[in-house]
């Protein structure tokens, strides 16, 4: 049941991935019958302009914060599959062993640790990663949030998993962080044809 669901989950995210490509592919062509009859507003995407767009804007499009996001969630995700730290959500307390308890509570202290490292980086007084002005939105702090969490999940899990024998060595735990993102790589080709497509829209529509 488990291959049939994730071979199905793939099947939708090619789905979609060449859904989103055939879009843009729509919109080249639209682009460039807009621009023909002259209307106002319309750059074609098969004009001098447009091409030298394309292949120039390619890669500062593409390394936005969100691609930054995806990756480190899907780290995340992987440490908490790997390292067996999904099991603590469906078993009960009597169903975990001595080893898993011990690893348990190893790992709730190191995040709690790395919580109150947090804190005191954000919420004391003149705190390192609050804006000049005080505050903390925006600041440093609620521009690396998702990576924080991430980071947060990771630590718990990997710890988790170190201790109570399911990550044995480094290679395990390096094994654990890319995991998920082997796992999760149509989710990345999804993201470059949709923020691709989505930064095309404001190009030809300047907007």
């Amino acid at each position: 049941m488990k291959n049939s669901t994730f071979r199905y989950s793939r099947e939708r995210l090619a789905l979609i991935a060449f859904g989103l490509m055939g879009a843009l592919l729509l919109i080249v062509i639209l682009s460039w019958l807009l621009s023909a009859t002259r209307m106002e507003g319309v750059r074609s995407l098969l004009s001098s302009e447009g091409i030298r767009w394309f292949f120039g804007s390619f890669e500062s499009i593409v390394a936005s914060p969100l691609l930054v996001w995806l990756i480190v969630l899907l780290c995340a995700w992987g440490c908490v599959q790997k390292s067996g730290a999904v099991q603590l959500l469906t078993l009960q307390a009597s169903q975990l062993t001595f080893r898993d308890k011990l690893a348990v509570r190893m790992a709730f202290v190191l995040l709690m640790i790395y919580l109150v490292i947090i804190a005191l980086l954000t919420l004391t007084p003149h705190a390192i990663l609050l804006s000049a002005t005080g505050h903390l939105f925006p600041s440093a702090f609620s521009r690396s949030l998702v990576p924080v969490i991430a980071f947060g999940i990771c630590l718990f899990s990997v710890s988790f998993g170190f201790v109570s024998g399911r990550l044995r060595s480094l290679a395990d735990i390096l094994d654990a962080l890319s995991t998920g993102i082997a796992h999760g790589a149509p989710l990345i080709i999804v993201y470059l044809f949709a923020i691709q497509l989505y930064a095309s829209l404001r190009f030809v529509f300047n907007f």
